[in-house]
């Protein structure tokens, strides 16, 4: 035990916190069948250590603390409403040898190697997950429970009121309650079903993050969830390939601005400033995935880029038959965008410029500012500079995102002169 300051006892807290906090809502939930009260029981231990670790030392075993008082105080709860002894008995299995709390907790069995505990986070995210509930409610409840991420940051990312948010939840959990969705994960054909769902919703986390104007703790949560289900799920690859692709989106973060932070392409970063590390564990993850899915393809996409030693050197050939494979087996217009862009640099413009009159087709990509600038960066290649120019003008528009306008207007600018 130490006497840490208060910031390092808040850096703590902070660690404990992004690697118990699901543990402990999860298996407090399995057990009272009370999102709420599992969620303000895990809340209260973070609070009371907060409280205690300034003088009393951060414990051995954070995550076991916290796990002790979180389920005391649930026990404490139960007790006063005169719970059913059923659910006492079960949650009494989750108590520690050892005495109670005071001062600093028992450490408690090793939460990492729990399998009843680490089969609750996966319970959890598959309950969040639900199909029943809308792809928001989805999302928020993920970063509520799941991540413990504030209900007032939740609120200013997805753009509404916390109030708002607070009933958006709320709702969630009573539709959790009443449809009777169940606190498991799926098995033989349902897994396979209701897996993409849970996919997807980590894509829209990390996707939250990583936009230009994006809450990036959403991004770091997203690899997070990513790593806990490569864990979990070993044998699913998919799963490898997402947690490939957010690692290897992720490894340019520091060098996507320049010093005026404004939006970087991938052609002007410094990639020095990339994460290499991290592209090393996302090539190793992608050597072991087959067969080819659609997160595996976006992960190989964003290898090719990664891996290049320049702009210049870009294996596109390669992109372009990616994006083929991916346009087969996950038609949509924004991979046809995409595919036309890939083709466009692999093959030259006027085969962008086709495929991107495909992709436009119907009016799907009306008013999407990326199908603007595609045709605007085509059109530049083919010469036409003053052309290329008020496309990116009117891309930059259309943009709401302040960061992606100015990167627009600039190299507008860049044409123009």
């Amino acid at each position: 035990m130490t006497d840490p300051p208060a910031a390092a006892t808040a850096d703590a807290v902070a660690a404990a916190c992004a690697d118990s906090y699901a543990r402990i809502v999860a298996a407090l939930i399995r057990v009272t069948g009370d999102w709420t009260l599992a969620e303000d029981c895990a809340q209260e231990a973070l609070a009371l250590a907060l409280e205690r670790w300034p003088g009393d030392g951060v414990p051995a075993n954070p995550g076991g603390w916290l796990m002790t008082v979180a389920r005391n105080r649930a026990l404490d709860v139960l007790r006063r409403a005169s719970v059913e002894r059923r659910k006492l008995h079960e949650l009494a299995l989750l108590t520690l040898a050892g005495p109670e709390p005071a001062g600093e907790a028992p450490a408690g069995p090793d939460l990492a190697t729990g399998e009843e505990i680490v089969d609750d986070r996966l319970r959890l995210v598959f309950t969040c997950c639900h199909p029943a509930l809308s792809l928001d409610a989805r999302v928020a409840l993920t970063l509520r429970v799941v991540c413990g991420v504030p209900t007032a940051d939740i609120a200013r990312a997805l753009l509404v009121s916390e109030s708002t948010m607070t009933r958006r939840l709320t709702r969630a959990k009573t539709r959790i309650t009443t449809a009777g969705i169940p606190y498991r994960v799926p098995t033989g054909p349902m897994l396979a079903e209701r897996l993409p769902g849970v996919l997807a919703v980590l894509y829209l986390l990390f996707t939250r993050g990583y936009d230009a104007d994006g809450e990036p703790a959403f991004a770091d949560e997203a690899i997070r969830l990513a790593r806990l289900l490569v864990r979990l799920m070993p044998d699913q690859p998919e799963v490898a390939a997402l947690l490939a692709l957010f690692l290897l989106q992720h490894s340019r973060r520091d060098a996507r601005r320049d010093a005026d932070g404004n939006l970087l392409t991938l052609d002007r970063q410094d990639r020095t400033r990339w994460d290499r590390a991290a592209i090393a564990e996302a090539v190793d993850l992608l050597a072991r995935v087959r067969p080819a899915g659609p997160y595996a393809l976006q992960a190989r996409i964003a290898a090719c880029h990664a891996t290049a030693a320049s702009a210049a050197a870009t294996d596109w050939p390669a992109i372009a038959r990616a994006y083929d494979d991916l346009a087969r087996i996950q038609p949509s217009p924004v991979i046809g965008l995409n595919r036309a862009v890939a083709h466009g640099f692999a093959h030259g413009p006027a085969a962008g410029l086709a495929l991107l009159a495909e992709a436009r087709a119907g009016g799907a990509l009306d008013g999407y500012p990326p199908a603007v600038a595609a045709e605007a960066e085509l059109t530049a290649r083919q010469g036409d500079r003053e052309r290329a120019a008020a496309l990116f003008r009117r891309a930059a528009a259309m943009c709401r995102a302040g960061s992606e306008r100015r990167a627009l207007l600039d190299r507008a600018a860049d044409l123009s002169t």
